[in-house]
C-alpha cells in the first residue's frame, strides 16, 4: 500500500496528543499520518490561531496541538532527515475547519459513515480513488474565506439590532403614552402642563413610592379578573403607574373627553373614568398632605425686590370661578342648564401657591367665602394681605389689608391713593397671571363635564397645588433672587 494512503492506526504505547480544534476529534493514538503541531511562541502569531480557531480566550499549555488537517499543504516543509519530520512554515496560521463553506469544486464526492460500513474492503480500492483516501477527513482541498465569513456575520448581526430598536421604536410610536414625548419639552408642556419632562419625571420620582401602596381600581379588577381565569383583552386593559398618570395628566391639562382618551390609549371609557377618578383622589390626598403655608421668615427670605414697597406682604389672594355642566341634554345647556362653583387661593409674593381652599356653591358670597375657607385663622396681626379692589374683607381679618384705591362717590382721588394704586395694581397683575396658570389646566377653564362633578373639588385643589411644581417663578428675575 502506498505511503501516502490514510489509514487509522492504533498506536501502542505512544502518548496521545489531540486537536484543540472546536468539533475536531483527531487523536495521535489511532493514526500515524496526521501530525500534531504546538502554538507558536510569538505573540501575535499566536493570538492570530487563537483567532482562527475561534478559541480567543482559551488558555493555552505546552501540551495544547493543532492537528495538520487544518493547514494548507504549502503551510508545510519536510526535514531532510533520516526521520523526514513534517514542520510547519514560519508565520502559518491555520485556516481550514469543518465551518468552511466553500468547498473546493474538484474535491469528489464524499460517501457518508454507513455507506462506507457497507463496501467491503475489498471494492474500496476500486471504488475511492487513491487521492480521495489521501483526502479523507482533510481540509486542505478546501478554499477558505474565514475572515469574509466572520465580517459578513458581524454585518448582519448589527444590521439585526438596528431593526430591533427601529421596531421598538416604532411600537412606541403607535401607543400614546408618555414614553413618545419624551424627547419634546413642548410636547410635555402641552399634555401635562409641567415645564419640561426632566421637571415631570422629578415629581413622578416623589409620589412613585407611595403609588406603590395605591389599590387602582384598574389594576385590581385586572388582577381579580385573572384569578378568574379572565381572558386576554381584558388583561391587556391593564396600564402602567406612569401612563396612567400619564392619562389623568392629559384630562386635567387639555381637557380631553373620557371618549378621546379612551380611543388615545386603546381603553374602555369605563376604564378611563376609573383612572380619573383614582387618581384625583390619590393626588389629591398626597398633596393635601404637605404643608403649603409658609412662615414670615421664609416669606421674607424669599421677598422679591418688586414687594420692597410692602415688605410685610404674606399673601395674595382671590377667589376663582368654576363652571360645571348639569345635564346630558344639548338643547338645556344652551338654556343655562349648568352650575358655579368658587374657591379660594392665595400665593406668596415670589408666586408660590400657600393657600387652596375646598370648592363651595357659586351663590356664595366672598366675605362668606373666606369665613368659611380656614383662611382667617392662619393669619397674624403682624402680617399684610393683597387683595382685588372688589374684595371687602377688611372687617373679616386681623391684619392689614392692600387693595387698589377706587372711587367712591367721589370725582378725583387724591394724589398719594393714584401712586398707591398703581403700584398696587402693578403686583396685582402678578396673581392674574397665577390665576391663568390654573386655567392653563383647560378642565377647569371650560364647561367642567358632568362626569367629573364627583371629583371637582379633587380636581380643582390637585390643578392649583401641582402649579408649584410644574412652572418656575412667576417673573424671570425673580429666579435669581
Amino acid at each position: 500500500m502506498s505511503s501516502q494512503t490514510f489509514k487509522y492506526l492504533r498506536r501502542e504505547g505512544a502518548s496521545s496528543r489531540y486537536c484543540c480544534v472546536p468539533f475536531c476529534k483527531m487523536s495521535s493514538r489511532f493514526n500515524s499520518v496526521i501530525s500534531f503541531h504546538s502554538f507558536p511562541l510569538h505573540k501575535e502569531t499566536r493570538k492570530k490561531w487563537l483567532h482562527s480557531i475561534r478559541r480567543e480566550d482559551y488558555k493555552v499549555s505546552p501540551n495544547t496541538r493543532v492537528c495538520s488537517r487544518h493547514f494548507r499543504s504549502d503551510d508545510f516543509f519536510e526535514q531532510s532527515t533520516p526521520t523526514s519530520r513534517r514542520l510547519l512554515k514560519k508565520g502559518a496560521v491555520p485556516t481550514l475547519f469543518m465551518w468552511s463553506d466553500s468547498p473546493s469544486t474538484s474535491a469528489p464526492k464524499r460517501f457518508g459513515l454507513w455507506k462506507k460500513k457497507r463496501v467491503s474492503s475489498a471494492l474500496k480500492q476500486d471504488l475511492v480513488p487513491e487521492e480521495v483516501q489521501h483526502n479523507e477527513h482533510d481540509y486542505c482541498s478546501s478554499v477558505v474565506q474565514d475572515d469574509l465569513v466572520l465580517d459578513q456575520t458581524e454585518d448582519l448581526r448589527k444590521e439585526v439590532e438596528r431593526l430591533k430598536r427601529k421596531l421598538a421604536e416604532l411600537a412606541v410610536l403607535q401607543r400614546f403614552c408618555l414614553g413618545r414625548f419624551a424627547a419634546s419639552d413642548d410636547d410635555i408642556r402641552f399634555y401635562t402642563r409641567f415645564a419640561t419632562y426632566n421637571h415631570l419625571m422629578a415629581f413622578w420620582r416623589l409620589i412613585e413610592p407611595a403609588s406603590h401602596n395605591m389599590v387602582g381600581l384598574t389594576r385590581a379588577r385586572a388582577a381579580a379578573t385573572t384569578e378568574v381565569g379572565s381572558s386576554d383583552s381584558t388583561s391587556c386593559q391593564s396600564m402602567q403607574p406612569i401612563d396612567e398618570f400619564f392619562l389623568f395628566l392629559v384630562h386635567l391639562s387639555v381637557g380631553l373627553t373620557e371618549r378621546d382618551l379612551a380611543h388615545r390609549f386603546n381603553i374602555h371609557p369605563s376604564t378611563v373614568s376609573r383612572i380619573i377618578t383614582t387618581w384625583a383622589n390619590f393626588l389629591h390626598a398626597i398633596l393635601r398632605s404637605v404643608r403649603i403655608w409658609m412662615s414670615e421668615e421664609a416669606v421674607k427670605a424669599h421677598m422679591p425686590k418688586e414687594f420692597q414697597d410692602y415688605p410685610d406682604t404674606h399673601v395674595v389672594i382671590d377667589c376663582i370661578e368654576l363652571r360645571c355642566q348639569t345635564t346630558s341634554s344639548l338643547h338645556l345647556q344652551g338654556e343655562g342648564s349648568q352650575c358655579t362653583y368658587k374657591g379660594l387661593i392665595g400665593m406668596a409674593p415670589h408666586g408660590a401657591v400657600t393657600f387652596v381652599s375646598p370648592i363651595f356653591a357659586g351663590s356664595i358670597s366672598d366675605k362668606e367665602l373666606l369665613k368659611q375657607s380656614g383662611f382667617v385663622s392662619l393669619l397674624k396681626h403682624e402680617m399684610a394681605i393683597m387683595i382685588n379692589k372688589g374684595f371687602f374683607i377688611d372687617d373679616c381679618v386681623p391684619c392689614r389689608v392692600y387693595r387698589p384705591a377706587y372711587l367712591v362717590k367721589r370725582e378725583q382721588m387724591p394724589a398719594d391713593e393714584v401712586s398707591e394704586t398703581q403700584s398696587t395694581v402693578l403686583l396685582k397683575v402678578h396673581t392674574e397671571r397665577l390665576f391663568c396658570r390654573v386655567k392653563q389646566h383647560k378642565l377647569l377653564d371650560a364647561l367642567i363635564p358632568r362626569s367629573d362633578t364627583t371629583t371637582i373639588n379633587q380636581l380643582y385643589t390637585v390643578a392649583c397645588l401641582l402649579i408649584n411644581y410644574q412652572n418656575g417663578p412667576l417673573l424671570k428675575a425673580w429666579a435669581d433672587d
